[in-house]
């Protein structure tokens, strides 16, 4: 079986080798004008540093205390994470490591951890970036959760057009599992090779598609939630008028109220048709334009992604030194180049230039253009990057948010100025990219990245000054402080100032309910201590 490294993103296999390595050293230094940074060599297993476990010769049957085990569920894949494990500092791993098989597993852990005064924190696919599974030492011992023995599909309603999932499967084992029925689930975040459907849920999840059921929320059709005061499951429907929706209120609890086992989620035959165009702007605010036309038109793109200059660079993506749309529709029965057409059109009518014009393809094969195919390529590829760059003291991370079109231009502004200053100040000089992620009639989800050239010994320092202004501006213009990378740890303190006080309270009511005896990930979404 494949490896997923320790410490870095994905497999170990497919980190890049020393030579990749070089060549990502000499395009830094031509991107950041510095010099080329030097290649250290890559953190060992053995060499990690652990603390010891609060349950060392405590025979417990369902828990491992195993010292690899615990290092694999010590960290998320955020730039911190990153680093810490690349200088092998595991000293926040949990004391142990839970494997249920089933509901009621769940169940007696949840409740022999409120017995004892332990804490859970559900680990899904450890792929968090906001610090949303990490122990917090100061609680008392900790147990890591996870579900990756309940990664079933266990029933598929064809007539129905809905899969019953077990929350511990990842996106590979959901695809793999319809595939033979021709349907597909159509959920596909940049972490969907190591991610899992019950984390998907917990934090709402955006896929990769940028309109129409891109949020994970949008697929549940009900789901079942094990907390420590019991099951919570709601009932199978289509929709209904009944009250506040139950599967809303449990998309986005981050762990903190239970831990999700299943849902029946929403599935869709697998397209045979998919067509695409590259079209080509002066300006990333040019291409803002036409991408609120084609938002605002009801015509639903599948893909509608706006790379600015630096993006497209970045990843490879032809741009002509301008910025890039990359747009596209697909469709598991006729062809949509008609409606392809029209959004091109309203491209083509807000200053784009489109010379490669249309391209299509049916029976399941790829639709789109070089640009488009790269920019895939490029999107499955950047964790990887990022973990390479912390290997060469180079601190690269993202921060997404998404706001209304009118507020857009002061978002870009506001947030280039403030970030860009910052990065001056910590470390000379920097890049700030921007991408459109998902767009709505109402408004975009800008994400953006940095990077940096780290100072030896301070670079944690210099991320959290960049974060901190970043997000700091997010707020000032009135933009959210996450889209879809969830709350976590990393997000707490702007998202305490952006939702409602009095909606706090309800959802800490909610968590005294499910959760008296605060089990569940401590330190994340919610503020009460």
């Amino acid at each position: 079986m494949r490896k997923r490294s320790h410490w870095a993103w994905g497999y170990e296999d497919r980190f890049p080798s020393d030579e990749a390595r070089r060549d990502l050293a000499a395009r830094v230094a031509m991107l950041l004008q510095v010099d080329a940074p030097k290649l250290k060599a890559l953190p060992a297993l053995d060499s990690a540093r652990v603390s010891e476990s609060r349950f060392e010769g405590r025979n417990i049957n369902f828990l491992d205390c195993d010292r690899e085990t615990r290092i694999r569920h010590t960290y998320g894949r955020g730039y911190p994470d990153v680093l810490r494990g690349y200088q092998g500092d595991f000293l926040a791993a949990p004391d142990a490591v839970a494997f249920p098989e089933s509901d009621d597993e769940v169940l007696e852990i949840l409740q022999w951890a409120g017995t004892e005064g332990v804490k859970v924190v559900p680990y899904g696919g450890g792929t968090s970036v906001v610090g949303g599974v990490e122990r917090d030492s100061s609680r008392g011992p900790v147990v890591s959760l996870s579900l990756r023995k309940m990664n079933r599909v266990l029933d598929v309603d064809v007539l129905s057009r809905s899969a019953l999932i077990e929350g511990g499967a990842l996106g590979p084992e959901i695809e793999q599992s319809l595939a033979p029925r021709n349907l597909t689930l159509r959920h596909f975040p940049q972490s969907f090779e190591f991610s899992t459907l019950g984390g998907w849920i917990a934090t709402r999840a955006g896929g990769h598609f940028a309109t129409v059921y891109t949020h994970i929320e949008d697929l549940v059709q009900s789901l079942r939630m094990v907390t420590p005061s019991g099951i919570f499951e709601t009932r199978r429907l289509p929709a209904s008028g009944a009250g506040p929706s139950p599967e809303r209120f449990v998309a986005g609890s981050e762990g903190t109220l239970g831990v999700i086992t299943r849902a029946w989620m929403r599935v869709f035959e697998r397209p045979s048709w998919r067509g695409s165009a590259s079209v080509y702007f002066a300006t990333l605010r040019e291409g803002a334009e036409a991408v609120r036309a084609i938002a605002q038109s009801q015509l639903h793109p599948h893909n509608c992604r706006l790379l600015d200059p630096y993006e497209a660079l970045i990843n490879n993506v032809p741009s002509e030194g301008g910025a890039v749309l990359l747009l596209g529709f697909e469709s598991s029965g006729a062809s949509r180049r008609a409606a392809l057409e029209e959004a091109l059109a309203l491209a083509l009518a807000n200053g784009g230039r489109a010379p490669r014009g249309i391209r299509e393809k049916v029976n399941g094969e790829r639709g789109d253009d070089a640009s488009a195919e790269t920019w895939r390529q490029a999107f499955l590829d950047g964790p990887y990057l990022q973990s390479a760059l912390a290997t060469l003291g180079v601190i690269a991370d993202t921060f997404e948010t998404a706001c209304t079109w009118s507020e857009l231009d002061e978002l870009l502004t506001t947030v280039r100025e403030r970030v860009e200053a910052t990065m001056r100040d910590v470390a000379g000089k920097g890049i700030l990219t921007c991408r459109f992620t998902h767009v709505y009639s109402d408004g975009p989800a800008p994400y953006f990245t940095f990077i940096m050239p780290g100072r030896a010994g301070h670079e944690l320092s210099q991320w959290l000054a960049v974060k901190q202004a970043a997000s700091e501006a997010l707020l000032a213009c009135g933009a959210t402080i996450t889209h879809h990378h969830a709350v976590g740890r990393v997000h707490l303190p702007w998202f305490e100032r952006e939702a409602s006080p009095l909606f706090l309270r309800a959802l800490q009511a909610a968590k005294d309910e499910l959760d008296p005896h605060a089990v569940l990930n401590p330190g994340v979404l919610l503020p009460k201590r």
